[in-house]
């Protein structure tokens, strides 16, 4: 007598769109959620899979993780083929479109084109100076400033108060200026003479 053999069952077929979310025993389900969909990666997938359906939304989340930490390790070299790959892709819209701007008859079609392929030109140049901004990093140089030690205080368009001593320097010359009818003193002209009182010649 033969056995009889049990039917495989097969997995079903998860949907490449569906993210996953880890979670342990006593984690809040909609905490877990809301830190998932929050990683930049996850965000990244998300978006590339729903631009390429064939790929695996979690498989992408983990390679693009994997990514991510190379770069914080300090390796640029995925960053780096990065930019100049899309350099490349930029030059190639640039000429396309700069062909097809020489084939049509219309002077408005003609522009637009050559329009699109100036950007494409200009996006490409951006590109290559990102790219050799990482390869070689600009070097800032900044001069130390001396700035004094103490309360330093900056008055842009207004007049600084007068401190306390300016203040009492200015109160006898208004107080002459009360008692002359309001006009200056001149200190520098030569005053009349002032004959000696009678009565006051005698203590002298």
């Amino acid at each position: 007598m033969t056995a009889k053999k049990k039917p495989t069952i097969k997995p079903a077929n998860k949907p490449k769109h569906v993210v996953e979310v880890p979670t342990l025993k006593d984690d809040n389900f909609d905490d877990a959620v809301a830190l998932t969909l929050t990683r930049p990666e996850v965000h990244a997938a998300v978006t590339i899979q729903q631009w390429e359906s064939l790929h695996d939304v979690n498989a992408l989340a983990k390679t693009l993780s994997l990514q991510i930490d190379d770069v914080n390790n300090g390796n640029m070299k995925r960053p780096e083929s990065m930019l100049l790959s899309q350099a490349h892709t930029l030059d190639q819209l640039f000429n396309t479109l700069a062909q097809r701007a020489h084939r049509r008859e219309t002077v408005s079609s003609c522009e637009t084109h050559l329009r699109l392929a100036f950007k494409a030109q200009n996006q490409c140049r951006t590109t290559l100076e990102t790219l050799s901004n990482i390869k070689n990093p600009p070097v800032i140089f900044a001069k130390q400033a001396n700035i004094s030690n103490g309360h330093q205080q900056i008055n842009n368009g207004t007049p600084a108060p007068a401190t306390h001593a300016e203040e009492i320097k200015n109160q006898p010359n208004e107080l002459l200026e009360a008692q002359h009818g309001g006009t200056a003193l001149d200190t520098g002209t030569t005053s009349a003479t002032i004959g000696k009182d009678k009565a006051m010649a005698a203590l002298e």
